[in-house]
C-alpha cells in the first residue's frame, strides 16, 4: 500500500506539470498533443512487442480501446487549447468537473444511479465553477471558447472513463495503453495534417517540452496511476487526482507568473470540495443524524 500511495503522489505531480509546460505556448495545442500520443508510443510499442505482451481479448474490446484513444486525443487537444486560450489554472479546474459528468451519464445510462451525496455535491461544484470564471460570465451568458473547451474536456475525459473502465475488465493495462496510443496518436496525426499544423521547425526547448509532455506527463503518469488503481480503491484515487488542479495553480503562479485571484482560490476550493462530496459512499444526511445523535445524552 505504502509503494502504491507513493505511486500516485508521483503520479499527481507529473499530471500537474503539464498545464504549465502547455502554457509557454511553444506548440500549438493540437500538435502539443499529437506528439504527446506519439512519443510515448514510441518508447512504449517496442517494449510491448519485445514481451509479446499485445494481448487483445475480442474484436469488440478492441474495438472499443481504440474508441478511447480516439476519445482522449480529443480531449487533450481541446484541454492543450483552454489553457492556451485562458489559464493553467481555470483549464485544470473545469477540466476536474468530469466526476460530476460521469455521474450524470451514469445516472443516464447505467443500472448504477447516482446516490444523494452526487447531487449534492455536483451543486457544490457547480457553484465553485461559478466563482472560479466569475458571476459576470454566467450573468452575461459571455462563455469565450476556453471556457466551452475547458468543460468540453471534462466531458470527453467522463466519455473515456466510462467506456475504458468496462474495457479494462478483460484486457491488461499495457495492452490498453498501447491501442490507446496508436489510435490518438493517428487520429491526431491526421487531424493535425488537415489543419495544416506544422510537424516540425520548434525551437530547441519546444522539442524538449514536447517529449517531457510525452514520457513523464503520459507514459510516466499513468503507468503510475494505473498500478495505483491496482493496489487501492478507486474512489480514493479518483479523489487524490483532484489534487492536480490545485498544484497546476501553484505551479504557474510560481514558474510563469500567472495571476491567481482570491475568488480563484476559493471558487477552485469548492469545486474540488463540491467533487469530493460525489465520492463519499456514506451519506452526508445520516452522517449528520449520527453525529447530533451521538452527542445527545439519554435521561
Amino acid at each position: 500500500m505504502k509503494k502504491a500511495r507513493m505511486a500516485l503522489a508521483i503520479g499527481v505531480i507529473c499530471i500537474s506539470i503539464f498545464p504549465v509546460l502547455v502554457k509557454l505556448n511553444l506548440t500549438s495545442g493540437v500538435i502539443s498533443a499529437f506528439y504527446r500520443m506519439f512519443f510515448s508510443l514510441l518508447v512504449l510499442l517496442p517494449f510491448v512487442l519485445y514481451k509479446r505482451a499485445l494481448k487483445i481479448p475480442n474484436f469488440k474490446v478492441g474495438l472499443l480501446a481504440i474508441v478511447c484513444g480516439i476519445i482522449f486525443g480529443t480531449d487533450v487537444t481541446v484541454w492543450n487549447i483552454a489553457i492556451q486560450e485562458s489559464t493553467a489554472t481555470q483549464a485544470s479546474l473545469l477540466t476536474n468537473l468530469s466526476p460530476v459528468w460521469v455521474g450524470i451519464l451514469a445516472f443516464l445510462f447505467l443500472k448504477n444511479k447516482p446516490k444523494p451525496n452526487f447531487w449534492i455535491g455536483t451543486l457544490v461544484a457547480i457553484f465553485g465553477m461559478v466563482l472560479l470564471v466569475g458571476f459576470q460570465v454566467f450573468k452575461t451568458l459571455d462563455f469565450d471558447l476556453a471556457f466551452v473547451f475547458g468543460v468540453l474536456s471534462g466531458v470527453l475525459y467522463a466519455f473515456y472513463m466510462l467506456i475504458s473502465k468496462y474495457v479494462l475488465k478483460t484486457m491488461d493495462i499495457l495492452s490498453f495503453m498501447t491501442l490507446n496510443l496508436i489510435a490518438s496518436s493517428i487520429h491526431l496525426g491526421v487531424l493535425s495534417y488537415f489543419l495544416n499544423e506544422p510537424f516540425y521547425g520548434f525551437s530547441n526547448m519546444g522539442w524538449i517540452v514536447l517529449i517531457i509532455q510525452a514520457l513523464v506527463c503520459q507514459l510516466l503518469a499513468w503507468l503510475l496511476i494505473s498500478y495505483a488503481t491496482q493496489h487501492m480503491r478507486a474512489t480514493r484515487v479518483s479523489v487524490s487526482l483532484l489534487g492536480q488542479g490545485i498544484l497546476a495553480t501553484v505551479l504557474a503562479w510560481m514558474f510563469i507568473g500567472e495571476q491567481v485571484t482570491i475568488q480563484m482560490v476559493i471558487g477552485g476550493i469548492i469545486l474540488l470540495l463540491g467533487i469530493g462530496i460525489t465520492f463519499k459512499e456514506t451519506p452526508l444526511t445520516s452522517y449528520s443524524f449520527r453525529k447530533i445523535k451521538s452527542k445527545v445524552k439519554p435521561l
